[in-house]
């Protein structure tokens, strides 16, 4: 984390309404890695970030999926140029991730165990980051729209007892701000009678209402920034 503090600058974080406490889910828009480690680095919270399950299943699923996936298809670079690149990043990466404590996030029935790992660190206080926008066209500022995986843990853990606080928060790199959503309740969220597509288009719009928030008028700034 020290070395990386050389690359990843400390961000301000900017709440709307009381802080993150433990056992809540953190929405995030995604920003390349800027958001996962601003959130790592800076953020004095117990956190347990969903990944997606090739970063999280050995070395060599960590570089065909940074080849192909991250910086092909996400970032847009040359395939060749990414297959150089991630020679050297992998193996640097997959050193880092395998510290972070990863909860894989999968596309098939395996969702369950993401479910279920989530909810057991949950009751143990962590809060969960997830970073669940549809990122088909790479990292936009404007999000296209989020994935539902959010809303099925929060309706899990629901009917397990669990009325889990959604903090939406968003990353904006141009000016090193992290805005952070004052936090509702899945019972408040469900109450419109939504279903989930709707639900999450609903977080998502929120998330993208907040990297246009200015500070003058619509946002106080924390009493310190969480370093």
């Amino acid at each position: 984390k020290k070395i990386m503090k050389c690359r990843y600058k400390e961000p301000e974080f900017i709440y709307l309404g009381e802080e993150i406490g433990n056992g809540s889910l953190i929405v995030s828009n995604h920003e390349g890695t800027d958001a996962p480690m601003s959130l790592e680095i800076y953020l004095d919270k117990p956190l347990r970030m969903w990944g997606a399950s090739e970063m999280n299943s050995g070395l060599i699923s960590l570089y065909k999926y940074q080849t192909k996936i991250y910086y092909h298809e996400k970032k847009h670079w040359n395939i060749h140029l990414a297959r150089l690149f991630c020679l050297i990043a992998s193996p640097l990466t997959y050193l880092f991730y395998s510290g972070l404590n990863l909860i894989s996030t999968y596309k098939d029935a395996r969702l369950v165990k993401t479910m279920r790992e989530s909810i057991q660190a949950i009751k143990e206080g962590d809060n969960i980051v997830a970073f669940p926008e549809i990122s088909d066209n790479g990292y936009l500022a404007e999000l296209e729209g989020f994935h539902e995986g959010v809303i099925l843990l929060a309706e899990f853990c629901y009917k397990r007892g669990i009325d889990i606080p959604i903090f939406v928060t968003y990353f904006r790199k141009s000016d090193l701000k992290y805005f952070i959503d004052k936090p509702i309740l899945y019972s408040e969220l469900a109450s419109s009678g939504k279903n989930r597509r709707e639900l999450a288009e609903e977080l998502c719009q929120r998330c993208n209402a907040l990297g246009k928030l200015t500070l003058e008028n619509e946002c106080k700034p924390s009493k310190k920034n969480i370093s």
